[in-house]
């Protein structure tokens, strides 16, 4: 079955399918824990390389812009290989691993790789904002709500 390959992403207006993943330092993370918060789900295909850096490292160098967000760094990759990418450009925020992408195929960003696909979720568990490819910070920030809490 290939109807990976055709998905689109979940809709903005959807409820968030809730999830529990890990860290690569083995902390648990469930959406439906981080409920009145808003949460930044950037999904890309794989640890240090070119787009997939430059993604992650814009955020981190606007991170004073994503203050009270919850963001995460999601991809199959294994903890060993997100812990080394993610000291190796000190990212403020955590990378999720996602084995077999099973947390992808609810937000439909599986494939042969995952796909590179940004989601902003809202306080209430409802999707703000979502994004194949690499949206710039500005176009993720102004899908905020007002008030930053959703």
């Amino acid at each position: 079955m290939i109807s990976w390959l055709f998905s689109h992403p979940l809709p903005a207006g959807s409820p968030a399918p809730d999830f529990t993943l890990k860290t690569a330092q083995g902390e648990t993370v469930t959406l439906s824990a981080l409920r009145g918060r808003e949460v930044l789900l950037v999904w890309y295909p794989g640890d240090d390389t070119s787009v997939c850096t430059r993604q992650l490292c814009e955020i981190r160098d606007s991170w004073d812009a994503f203050a009270g967000m919850a963001v995460f760094g999601v991809n199959p990759q294994g903890a060993a290989s997100h812990e080394r990418f993610a000291a190796k450009y000190r990212f403020p925020f955590p990378l999720l691993v996602d084995p077999g992408q099973k947390v992808g195929r609810l937000y439909h960003t599986h494939g042969l790789i995952a796909k590179r696909t940004v989601y902003l979720i809202g306080g209430d568990g409802r999707i703000l904002f979502t994004k194949r490819g690499k949206p710039s910070v500005e176009e993720i920030l102004t899908r905020r709500h007002s008030g930053h809490g959703g």
